[in-house]
């Protein structure tokens, strides 16, 4: 699915979806990123939803934002708590969905200027 909306000049933001692939700023990316509306992290992990680590979540908690989406893939799906620990402990606000749900939140904090950061697994 292709997103329209008004992008920020120099800010990441998606711009299409579907199975197995997101797109941001136009360009097609297959693996498990992280998106930070500065930057982006190919490759955030290579975990499946079931083989995450708290390593995953250390990595999301050091990223300079005030709320992290997680985008679970295909259907919404909730993290064991211990693996939330990091985000805890640095008090990170986070918020589970979909990959769909995950990209559409993103642009929209992004939009308001919030500092925001999007793990998301693809496959």
């Amino acid at each position: 699915m292709k997103l329209q909306n008004t992008r920020a000049e120099h800010l990441n933001t998606f711009t299409a979806y579907g199975d197995g692939y997101v797109s941001v700023n136009g360009i097609r990316h297959a693996c498990n990123l992280a998106v930070l509306p500065d930057r982006l992290l190919p490759q955030w992990t290579q975990a499946s939803f079931e083989t995450l680590s708290v390593a995953d979540f250390e990595l999301l908690a050091g990223l300079d934002a005030d709320i992290v989406l997680l985008g679970t893939g295909k259907r919404l799906r909730f993290p064991r708590p211990e693996l939330l620990q990091p985000l805890v402990r640095v008090q990170r606000g986070l918020e589970v969905m979909d990959l769909a749900a995950a990209c559409r939140t993103y642009n929209v904090l992004v939009g308001e200027g919030r500092r925001v950061a999007a793990g998301l697994l693809i496959a």
